[in-house]
Formats: C-alpha cells, structure tokens, sequence
C-alpha cells in the first residue's frame, strides 16, 4: 500500500484511483456512522477524494495515509453536520457481512449502536468495524490517547450492559464481537 501512496503522491493518476478504489468501503461506513442518508455520505465521499487528490502532495508519511484520509473524511462529516444544523444520531450503522459471535445478527448490533450513548458510538465504530488503534482514533477525532481508551472502556461497558452480558475474559471485552469484514455499500 505505501508503494500505492508513493506513486499517487507523485501525481499518478492511476494509482491514486486504486488507492480510493481500495478505501471507498472505508470510506463509507465511517461517513454512515456520521450522516443519516446516502446523499450526504456520498457528498462526503466525493469531497474527501477531491481534498486527497489536491492535498496528497502535503501528506508526509505514506504509512499514515488511511488515517489521514479519514481525518479528512470526518472533517467534510462535521461540515456537512453543522451545515444541516443537526446533530450526529448514527441512526443507522455500517451493515456488517459476517457476525462472528455468540448468536448476536445484524439487526441486534444495530440496536445496540443506536442505544448506544453517542460519544461512543464514533469511537466503537473506528475501533472494532474499521480496524483503527487507540492512537489513530485519538488523531483523528482530535482526542488524548486516554481519552479515546477511557471512552471505548466505557462504550464497552455500556454495550455488555444493554446487552445484558457480563464479559468472561479479554475476548469478551471486544463487544462480543470481532467484525471487520463490512458489507460494502449495503444491501
């Protein structure tokens, strides 16, 4: 991937098409977890890659592409928000291909993230369904790394408790689940 984020640094158009073509489902579930309606995720979608394809050049690591991409990506999230004057419910959360946990669908997670309180619901989502460390959420959310810990310990705590689960070990603590294979834009 850093070879990819190299070469569209250096203006090659075609890999910076693979490059968002390999992070549109990224993309996508984290502006979902934002915005309320596809319109709007795909104006924040488009935006981003406008952003990236004018800003890559500023970008100083390769390493650190995808989290600065989705720092963009939240960034048009929060414009678009304060643009409606609304406030972010996550009514609706990424749908997930493949539940790999103890009898918990679709449906049930989604209930769960909407019951969620909302200042965890973004840090939960960027956590377990994208696959971001502690430090990478911290960065883009513009938090302390302890904040983001104290926050997904909580948000944690929270989801045992509406799920009406008292974790058995470590394992458990990971919300009873461990997603990151998403359904790509929906069913």
């Amino acid at each position: 991937m850093n070879t990819l984020v190299k070469r569209a640094m250096n203006h090659d158009v075609d890999a910076f098409v693979e490059l968002m073509e390999k992070n549109t489902a990224s993309m996508y579930k984290v502006a979902r977890a934002f915005l309320h309606n596809d319109d709007d995720i795909a104006d924040a979608i488009q935006d981003t890659i406008l952003t990236c394809l004018e800003k890559i050049g500023t970008l100083r690591e390769p390493k650190y592409f995808k989290t600065w991409m989705i720092r963009i990506l939240i960034n048009h999230c929060n414009d678009i928000l304060k643009e409606k004057k609304k406030q972010c419910c996550y009514e609706e959360v990424p749908e997930i291909a493949q539940m790999r946990c103890s009898g918990m669908n679709d449906l049930e997670v989604k209930d769960l993230l909407e019951r969620l309180d909302d200042k965890y619901k973004a840090i939960i989502i960027l956590h377990y369904l994208e696959g971001f460390s502690v430090t990478e959420i911290g960065k883009m959310l513009d938090m302390k790394t302890s904040t983001v810990k104290t926050r997904l310990s909580r948000g944690r705590k929270e989801l045992r408790k509406l799920y009406g689960v008292e974790p058995k070990n470590e394992a458990e603590h990971m919300f009873l689940f461990a997603v990151r294979e998403v359904n790509h834009y929906g069913r």
